[in-house]
């Protein structure tokens, strides 16, 4: 079925309306949120220095958004550097499954923390709602082992911000604009960890290669 110009403008309009609240969104989280992000890097940093490893963990998106960190931390962001040790704890099918079924689904991660985790990491938990139970037992677990913990949440109090040692809630209740934040806050924390670990390395020619 042919659109007619009417239904194409409406569909124009609800485009431009999406993405200019992403981006309202985005405004407001580099306002209320750059000297927090900027000190969560310095954190990272020490501990990447200090030989500590940054894991991460959440549900849905933020799995996926945890499994995107690690792999610019490991992998590059923008320039050529060694790797840096990071864990996404959402990603071994093996480890979840098994985890799941004998000690409940609210386990997965905090089991990961205890097995792996040690004094000096840092532990990134991710959840829109701030109230995934998996993600709190996490951090429960991270602070029973003197790991610093960040938590990314959406707008408002929440049981995930209150027991963070970080807190990052991007301004927004859509669970759209939230996860867009979350990821752009990820990849600010990437680029500040890369340019002081670096020295300041020029990051590489810009390509689009995935």
């Amino acid at each position: 079925m042919t659109s007619t110009p009417k239904h194409r403008s409406s569909a124009e309009q609800k485009a431009a309306s999406e993405l200019l609240e992403g981006a309202r969104v985005l405004h407001e989280t580099a306002q209320s949120l750059a000297a927090e992000i900027a000190q969560v890097a310095e954190e990272m940093i020490a501990a990447l220095r200090a030989g500590g490893k940054i894991m991460a963990c959440g549900n849905g998106g933020s799995a996926a958004d945890a499994q995107h960190f690690a792999a610019e931390l490991v992998g590059r962001f923008r320039r050529e550097r060694p790797g840096w040790a990071a864990l996404a704890l959402t990603v071994d099918a093996s480890i979840l499954t098994s985890l799941g079924n004998d000690f409940g689904f609210e386990q997965v991660f905090a089991r990961q923390v205890e097995a792996l985790g040690r004094s000096g990491d840092i532990l990134v938990a991710i959840s829109t709602s701030g109230r995934s139970r998996n993600v709190l037992a996490a951090v429960a677990a991270a602070a029973k082992r003197d790991i610093r913990t960040v938590g990314l949440t959406g707008a408002g109090t929440s049981e995930l911000g209150k027991m963070v040692d970080r807190h990052l809630p991007i301004p927004s209740g859509n669970t759209a604009f939230i996860q867009q934040g979350q990821m752009a806050v990820l990849h600010t924390l990437c680029e500040l960890i890369e340019e002081q670990l670096t020295n300041e390395t020029p990051p590489l020619p810009e390509k689009i290669d995935q």
